[in-house]
């Protein structure tokens, strides 16, 4: 019954990151995009995460701490230089 649970959890993650990866690709805009992207990064770290817990192999909780840093960090930085992109295209000067 376990791997039933599993299974099903497994599916329904994979649902939810295909339907980030679609708003990510068809997005209408550059954030449409940035949200399909963390959401498809935040899904990844919960799949790593299920796999561990599932599997035993705790040392893998590592690598889900590591990549949910670096989605993290990597939205920032996208979206700073789209902030960036957009005064510079206004004539403003931001202050960061």
């Amino acid at each position: 019954m376990m791997e039933m649970g599993l299974l099903v959890c497994i599916l329904a993650i994979f649902a939810t990151m295909a339907m980030a990866l679609w708003r990510a690709v068809r997005g209408q805009s550059i954030y449409d995009t940035i949200v399909g992207v963390n959401v498809f990064g935040t899904k990844t770290v919960l799949l790593i995460a299920l796999i561990t817990y599932f599997s035993g192999h705790d040392d893998l909780i590592d690598v889900a701490l590591v990549y949910a840093l670096i989605n993290f960090l990597a939205v920032i930085a996208v979206l700073k230089l789209v902030r960036r992109r957009d005064l510079a295209a206004s004539g403003e000067r931001g202050h960061d």
